[in-house]
């Protein structure tokens, strides 16, 4: 017998699952970044524009999330590190943490570009890396600090099995040097611990005043997952290893660029959708004009306010300008000579 209570709940389970899943954790950010402690969720597509908005960059839409406040506009951190793992739901990590509301693949390609645009005669540091895909984006003085990172899969494993890779230091407790599946989670470590490494050998590009953003996507725990299970020792294992290494990773970096950077982790079971662009359907304007039919314009974009600021402002100026310039000309005494008028009079000259 189906109990309708029950079903009713199952659907609601089911709901709930496919709108909440990750969580959104910051490990380190300076004083001059404002988040809140709290639980308030943050939109999956959103995450770009928190990491703009955290390095000083405007958005095309307002973000009315509260777990990020007005910080210090004129002290903005000089480097933004976020790190994607997949494969779990969330971190026992330190620091704030927030649920992630439809979690959908996202991109920092905007961010990387506000950079380019507004830095383009400095040498910012941005580095995109997904290790397991052999995915790597380097841009600006990344291509030199960079160019001995391993980053495909031959790199990676030839990396391990080197003198001072982590498998000299690290307890690797249930998990093995010998499967594939393993080293490829170790190797994603292994990067993790190269880039501050090869970062600390160029100092000076932490101390320059263009912001660096750094983008790691980690899937090797998901891999660990499949191959043995999530209620394996070898996944509660390598669990606390990732966790124990990203808090080291996020020490590192914090102190690299003197405690003004921003380190963000994204735990992700699995992504809901795809990383797609938006089609238009042929539909599309009809529905449009029936939810519109006075053709009513679009809202102003965020650009707006700025230039009616300039506009106000520069005709409150010469509004002002030609007020004070009107008034003296109107109260001139005619019978004053200046002093270029005496200096200039031939009879003055003569005596």
């Amino acid at each position: 017998v189906a109990l309708p209570g029950l079903n009713s709940l199952r659907v609601f389970s089911v709901c709930f699952s496919g709108v909440w899943g990750g969580e959104f954790s910051i490990l380190r950010s300076p004083q001059s970044v404002a988040f809140r402690d709290g639980s308030w969720p943050i939109p999956g597509e959103r995450i770009p524009d928190v990491a703009a908005l955290t390095m000083g960059f405007s958005v095309e839409e307002d973000l009315p999330w509260p777990g990020l406040g007005v910080g210090d506009l004129f002290h903005r951190p000089r480097a933004t590190v976020l790190v994607t793992v997949k494969g779990v739901d969330k971190l026992p990590v330190k620091g704030f943490s927030y649920p992630i509301e439809n979690a959908v693949p996202f991109s920092l390609d905007s961010v990387a570009n506000a950079i380019h645009t507004l830095f383009s005669e400095e040498t910012p540091v941005v580095l995109q890396l997904a290790p397991s895909e052999e995915r790597v984006y380097m841009v600006g003085k990344a291509n030199s600090v960079f160019e001995d990172l391993s980053v495909t899969l031959r790199q990676l494993r030839n990396r391990l099995f080197q003198d001072n890779s982590i498998l000299s230091s690290l307890p690797l407790n249930s998990l093995s040097r010998n499967n594939e599946v393993d080293l490829l989670f170790l190797s994603e470590l292994q990067v993790l611990r190269d880039i501050a490494s090869l970062l600390s050998r160029h100092k000076h590009l932490a101390k320059d005043h263009s912001p660096d953003l750094y983008s790691l996507e980690l899937s090797g725990l998901e891999e660990v997952g499949k191959r043995y299970g999530e209620d394996s020792q070898q996944f509660k294992d390598a669990s606390q290893i990732l966790v124990d290494s990203l808090q080291k990773f996020a020490d590192e970096m914090f102190n690299l660029y003197g405690g003004n950077a921003v380190v963000e982790v994204v735990a992700v079971k699995e992504f809901n959708s795809a990383l797609s662009r938006k089609t238009r359907s042929i539909l599309q304007s009809s529905q449009a004009e029936k939810e519109n039919p006075y053709n009513l314009a679009y809202p102003y974009n965020y650009d707006y306010s700025v230039i009616f600021n300039i506009i106000l402002w520069m005709m409150i100026g010469l509004a002002l300008a030609v007020i004070v310039i009107s008034y003296n000309l109107w109260n001139m005494d005619p019978g004053y000579d200046s002093i270029i008028y005496r200096m200039t009079n031939q009879k003055i000259r003569m005596d």
